[in-house]
């Protein structure tokens, strides 16, 4: 019987992110026997390459730095049945109830609406500095980062932080109820503080509002905890954070190769 696959869903644009925390249940796994568990190391293995060989696909695999979790992944991909598929497989690649979930965030790669328009570009220049050259300059910078948003090409860094977090709609600090002007200009000075930390930090916001729930995720990439953690400490002091961020639970770990990551875990 041939079955059909499902259409893929797919964003208008950009791609879907989902990131999957794991326990690993040792009792189940030490009452394997030894070809059981290599049975399973090896779906493991060959499960993580097919998601890695698929077309417009990124698979970050991630040791969890405290018990919150053992192990994690972080998927990137456009389809939503794709990314359903490759998790239900990561879940149960080591074998039933060897990997327990313990956390899961649903998001998409998206543009800022914050962003400079040309318009404003222009109107910050004086009127000799409007040259053909600035504006291409412009064009070329915003080309760039609209497509670094969209469609991301991860590093290898081994420091990754992930939290989510959303805004504020307290009486006297509701986000929402802000002009879009004043909004613009409060995120414009945020992201000034986080481009200081161009090259030691990388970070991709992504949107889960109404696919999870939060409003966005936020994933950091560091060679080093101490640019994690002074990123987070500085922008809390910018009004943004100060007076109209909430966060969610925060976790650390190492980005590692496969082999590593599997005696990392002594699977």
């Amino acid at each position: 019987m041939n079955v059909i696959p499902p259409s893929p869903v797919l964003p208008i644009e950009g791609r879907h992110v989902l990131h999957l925390f794991y326990r690993i249940d040792r009792s189940v796994w030490t009452y394997f026997s030894e070809e059981e568990k290599l049975e399973g190391r090896s779906q493991l293995v060959s499960v993580i390459e097919e998601i890695r060989a698929t077309p417009d696909t990124q698979l970050l695999l991630l040791s969890g730095v405290t018990p919150k979790a053992d192990v994690g992944f972080m998927l990137i991909t456009p389809d939503l049945q794709f990314a359903d598929e490759a998790s239900k497989r990561l879940t149960t690649s080591l074998g039933p109830e060897v990997l327990t979930p313990v956390f899961s965030w649903l998001s998409m790669t998206e543009r800022s609406e914050y962003t400079m328009s040309e318009e404003e570009f222009l109107a910050s220049l004086k009127p000799e500095e409007k040259t053909e050259e600035r504006i291409a300059g412009f064009r070329a910078r915003m080309d760039k980062y609209g497509k670094d948003r969209l469609y991301p090409n991860l590093p290898d860094w081994p420091v990754v932080c992930f939290y989510p977090m959303s805004k504020r709609r307290d009486d006297g600090q509701n986000w929402y109820s802000l002009d879009f002007a004043v909004r613009k200009e409060l995120m414009q000075g945020h992201a000034r503080v986080g481009r200081t930390y161009s090259g030691r930090v990388l970070q991709l916001i992504t949107g889960s509002t109404g696919l999870d729930d939060g409003e966005w995720g936020v994933t950091l990439f560091a060679h080093t905890t101490s640019e994690i953690k002074s990123i987070v400490y500085e922008m809390r002091f910018d009004e943004v954070s100060a007076k109209y961020a909430e966060f969610g639970e925060f976790y650390i770990l190492l980005q590692l190769p496969l082999d590593a990551l599997l005696r990392r875990l002594s699977l």
